[in-house]
C-alpha cells in the first residue's frame, strides 16, 4: 500500500498570514499562531539575556576566576604554612648572614682609622701616594658609600701586594675605574677609586625617615 507523502505549503502559510484581524487572534489559522508564538518566545528570551542573564553569565565568569585564583592562593599558603618552620631557619640563617656583613661596614667614628689602614697598606708595601683623595659621601637606605680616589706609584709586585692588602682588611673596600701606566723599566702608576663603606647610626636613619615620610607626604 502507498504511503502519501505530507508537503508544507508555503503559499498557503503565506496566505493564512493575510487578512488577519488582531483583535481576535483566537479565530487565526494554526500557521500564523505557531509562528507568533515562535517570535514572541524568541524575542523573551533574547529580552531576558540582553537586560538579565547576560550580566549574570558575566558574573559567574568572574566567580569562576576568583574561585581559580583562591584556590591557587589557597594551596600557596598551605604550602607555605607547610614549610613554615624551614623558612623561619631560613630567615634566621639571612638575618645572621646580614649582620656578619654588617659589622663588617666600620661605623662614622671608624671610618679615619679605616682611610688610616688603607694608606698604611700603601706605604707598608713602599709606594709612593701621588693622591689619596676622600671625596663626599653618598648616602644609601641604611649605609654610607664614601669614594676615594688614589694615584700610587711603585713596582708591579707591590701594587699587587697592595691590592691584595685591600682585599684582605676586615672591613669592606671595592677597588673600581682601575688603570696602570709605565712610568719606567719597574715603575708603574696605579690610579683607581676605592669605596669604603659605613652602616648610618640610630640618628641618621633616623632623619633618613623623617625625610622620606615627608617625601611621601609632598
Amino acid at each position: 500500500m502507498a504511503t502519501k507523502k505530507s508537503s508544507f505549503d508555503v503559499r498557503r502559510f503565506i496566505d493564512d498570514f493575510r487578512g488577519l484581524d488582531p483583535n481576535d487572534p483566537g479565530v487565526w489559522p494554526t500557521g500564523p499562531r505557531i509562528a507568533i508564538f515562535i517570535a514572541l518566545l524568541v524575542g523573551t528570551v533574547a529580552a531576558a539575556w540582553y537586560f538579565d542573564w547576560r550580566d549574570q553569565a558575566e558574573l559567574l565568569e568572574r566567580r569562576q576566576t576568583e574561585e581559580v585564583q583562591l584556590r591557587a592562593d589557597w594551596a600557596n599558603k598551605k604550602r607555605q604554612a607547610v614549610n613554615l618552620e624551614a623558612f623561619k631557619r631560613q630567615l634566621e640563617e639571612t638575618d645572621r648572614q646580614f649582620g656578619a656583613l654588617l659589622r663588617q661596614l666600620p661605623n662614622k667614628a671608624e671610618m679615619d682609622q679605616l682611610l688610616a689602614d688603607i694608606n698604611q697598606a700603601g706605604l707598608g708595601r713602599g709606594l709612593l701616594f701621588e693622591l689619596f683623595r676622600p671625596g663626599g659621601e653618598n648616602v644609601k637606605d641604611f649605609y654610607a658609600e664614601m669614594p676615594i680616589d688614589i694615584s700610587i706609584v711603585g713596582s708591579y709586585h707591590d701594587l699587587g701586594e697592595f691590592v691584595a692588602d685591600v682585599a684582605r682588611m676586615p672591613r669592606i673596600v671595592t677597588l673600581g675605574n682601575i688603570s696602570i701606566d709605565r712610568l719606567g723599566e719597574e715603575r708603574l702608576r696605579f690610579r683607581a677609586r676605592a669605596v669604603t663603606y659605613r652602616y648610618l647610626d640610630e640618628e641618621e636613619l633616623a632623619r633618613q625617615r623623617q625625610a622620606q615620610q615627608a617625601k611621601r607626604r609632598r
